[in-house]
């Protein structure tokens, strides 16, 4: 309790909480535009549960690794080398993860531009099933969630900073999830700007795990004036369509 209220009269440590919460958040938008995307699949009477499973599993992940935070830690440590070049738990992690967001999003893009294309490596159903989503999410909320937390301890050492830093940010992505997985399913060019956002998602996963950093500013610089651009030709749109009615 004494370190507690130690902690609570620190003004290091609110500053350090408020910075952790601001990156867990912007971490979370990742995370939170593949949810979107992918329980928008769903039949629309299961797509809120399934948010709301998804996002719980993140959160669940995430305080359940910050009690492992001495193992998740060397998970940063190589394991072996290939040319020179060691390769951790994590970067593996991360060049799976990457991996999978590659051929999701190359997959949901498919079946964008060819709604009903023949048989191929490409899965031809329009919608997946419910089991079948969470276990993507869960698969994707893992990545994400060691990259958070590893992101975490980077920048504190204090266990409770970070518990509740997760918390406040699994709790932001909780409350924009319906609203943005609403705004992309009634702005359907949203979703092929997002579905390029995973793309480059993976591929900074992937480069992250070969030992290239990308720094993160960059690229959510490009997605948001990408989704400036957008915005402007939805109202652009709108407009055109009310001139047309009028």
């Amino acid at each position: 309790m004494d370190y507690l209220l130690q902690l609570a009269v620190d003004p290091g440590a609110w500053i350090a909480l408020l910075t952790l919460i601001a990156m867990e958040v912007v971490l979370g938008v990742d995370n939170l535009i593949f949810i979107s995307i992918l329980t928008n699949k769903l039949p629309a009477q299961y797509r809120a549960r399934a948010r709301r499973i998804g996002i719980g599993l993140a959160l669940i992940l995430r305080l359940a690794l910050l009690g492992t935070v001495a193992i998740i830690v060397t998970l940063t440590t190589p394991v072996f080398t290939v040319f020179g070049h060691g390769f951790s738990w994590r970067d593996m992690i991360l060049i799976a993860g990457g991996l999978f967001l590659l051929w999701k999003a190359t997959k949901e893009i498919h079946h964008s531009v060819d709604p009903h294309p023949n048989d191929d490596v490409f899965e031809a159903k329009a919608s997946v099933g419910f089991v079948a989503a969470i276990a993507q999410i869960l698969m994707l909320d893992l990545v994400f969630s060691i990259d958070s937390i590893i992101t975490a301890v980077g920048m504190t050492e204090h266990i409770p900073i970070m518990i509740i830093a997760v918390i406040v940010a699994v709790s932001c992505m909780l409350l924009a999830a319906g609203p943005l997985a609403r705004f992309i399913e009634a702005n359907p060019t949203v979703v092929m700007l997002a579905l390029g956002f995973l793309i480059m998602i993976g591929m900074t996963l992937i480069a992250e795990g070969f030992g290239a950093h990308v720094p993160k500013g960059y690229v959510y610089a490009a997605m948001g004036f990408s989704a400036a651009i957008e915005g402007l030709n939805i109202v652009a749109r709108k407009r055109r369509e009310r001139a047309g009615h009028g």
